[in-house]
């Protein structure tokens, strides 16, 4: 699908922020310079808006030309705890910290959004532009529905979407039901007890135990899943540890 022109117009501002964004990430709910940059662009491109909600979420609302339905639009704003080895000009300044997601495209597009529908006016009802921290695990949705997102900014439906590098460029995917996994997280910790090397007898080996439990768990999806239905087990940290 071709650019709107209205938007192509300010494309350069739109990567300017982007660049800005990837160049100071910051990682779940504490989003606090990206979310100041959020509400100071949408205020002043005259969109009223309300910042804290989830701890760093903004939301900025602006009312169309004509009486009509509450469309939310939503995007997430934190990096992820890795290290940026891109060599971009625009890399990450913060050790430790990266856009490695796409939250930094994420974030512009939403502004890019709010900055057309501000200037042109020409639509019915309400936008509501929800800009949510933490959404890499942490709860950040959560957060923001429990200081009353949706009590005060209801809305009829809301839109969101992700970028995939692999999807063929001025194209937007679509489909019906998940489009990606959900995943729920656990812990389990292992408790060894040492040995002299000569009487391996009295020891608890904590690899041992733990090489064993990576084959056993892979068996859930291999045996327990039909083979027509979705699951993966995915091992995302494993730390050793040796009680004495």
């Amino acid at each position: 699908m071709p650019p709107i022109d209205r938007i192509t117009a300010f494309a350069n501002d739109l990567t300017a922020i982007r660049h800005d964004f990837h160049e100071h990430p910051e990682l779940g709910f504490q989003e606090h310079r990206t979310s100041a940059r959020v509400a100071e662009l949408l205020e002043g491109w005259g969109i009223a808006v309300t910042r804290g909600l989830g701890g760093t979420g903004v939301v900025g609302v602006l009312e169309g030309a004509r009486p009509g339905r509450t469309i939310g639009l939503r995007a997430d704003m934190d990096a992820l705890p890795m290290e940026e080895m891109t060599n971009l000009p625009y890399a990450s300044k913060t050790p430790g910290v990266f856009h490695g997601c796409g939250h930094d495209g994420h974030t512009t597009m939403l502004l890019g959004a709010a900055r057309y529908l501000a200037e042109t006016r020409d639509f019915a009802g309400r936008a509501v532009f929800i800009f949510q921290p933490a959404e890499e695990g942490l709860g950040g949705a959560r957060a923001m529905i429990r200081d009353g997102l949706f009590a005060q900014f209801p809305c009829d439906e809301i839109y969101g979407m992700h970028n995939w590098p692999g999807q063929d460029f001025g194209t937007i995917g679509v489909k019906p039901g998940p489009a990606m996994a959900g995943a729920d997280f656990f812990d389990i910790e292992i408790k060894g007890r040492g040995s002299h090397g000569a009487n391996p007898q009295f020891s608890r080996d904590p690899v041992l135990i733990g090489a064993t439990l990576v084959q056993a768990l892979q068996g859930i999806v291999a045996r327990n899943v039909p083979p027509t239905e979705a699951a993966v087990l995915l091992g995302h940290e494993i730390q050793r540890g040796l009680g004495l």
